[in-house]
């Protein structure tokens, strides 16, 4: 591997994280040795990268910075047009058009070989069967401005009911889509089933807590790791 390559692999592991790293997590990911990536960070930041921290508190890429024009080694552009045919196929309208957007101008943008690859790529998203019918985009939409949800839910005997909730995530499995939230009735996080929300109504205030702060609570809460 080039430094040039070094360089921007280091760059890459930076800007995948929203919390300071230590050098040596650093130096194991790229399998180099913690004076090398003390010596790639000094130079990174005299050619004007945007990194914080120092030795023994870690390091952290702030956000605004630029990375160079896209270039993508193979792997990363398998990833890239596998998950957008996977979104393409699986989202509800508005995803599914916006992710055949973004799969066409990232490729519009993409050197000639890389291009070529893209287009040709061999991995494929299978298609759902049933394939989803639920229009999301009212859910998402909650999600983004972090608003109050009033719901009209049935559960799997078909008894509905109406809840007042706090949405924070929405899960896309094989078969179903999952609405995790903060449910006001219950006073806990619940799980609700997007195929059985009969109604969705939109309030006009946002939820009291910050949708981050709920996403962390209900990471612990469900035991699943967080995020670099």
């Amino acid at each position: 591997m080039s430094r040039a390559e070094r360089l921007l692999d280091l760059l890459q592991a930076l800007r995948r994280r929203r919390r300071p790293v230590s050098a040596a997590r650093l130096a194991t990911e790229l399998d180099v040795s913690e004076r090398t990536i003390y010596r790639d960070i000094t130079t990174l930041v005299g050619q004007g990268a945007a990194i914080e921290g120092e030795a023994g508190l870690g390091y952290i890429l702030r956000p605004g910075f630029t990375l160079p024009p896209l270039m993508f080694n193979d792997e990363e552009i398998e990833a890239l047009v596998l998950g957008l045919r996977f979104v393409a196929l699986r989202g509800d309208a508005a995803l599914r058009a916006a992710a055949a957007d973004v799969l066409a101008k990232v490729t519009d943008v993409l050197p000639g070989a890389l291009r070529e690859k893209a287009d040709n790529s061999g991995l494929l998203a299978a298609p759902m069967v049933p394939a989803p019918v639920a229009d999301l985009s009212d859910l998402r939409r909650a999600i983004r401005s972090e608003r109050r949800l009033s719901i009209a839910y049935a559960d799997a005997d078909g008894r509905a009911s109406t809840r007042t909730i706090w949405p924070i995530a929405l899960a896309f499995f094989q078969t179903k889509r999952i609405l995790a939230a903060w449910c006001e009735t219950r006073q806990d996080f619940r799980h609700f089933r997007t195929d059985r929300i009969l109604s969705a109504d939109i309030g006009d205030e946002s939820y009291p807590r910050r949708r981050r702060v709920l996403l962390a609570e209900w990471r612990r809460h469900e035991g699943i790791p967080e995020q670099d």
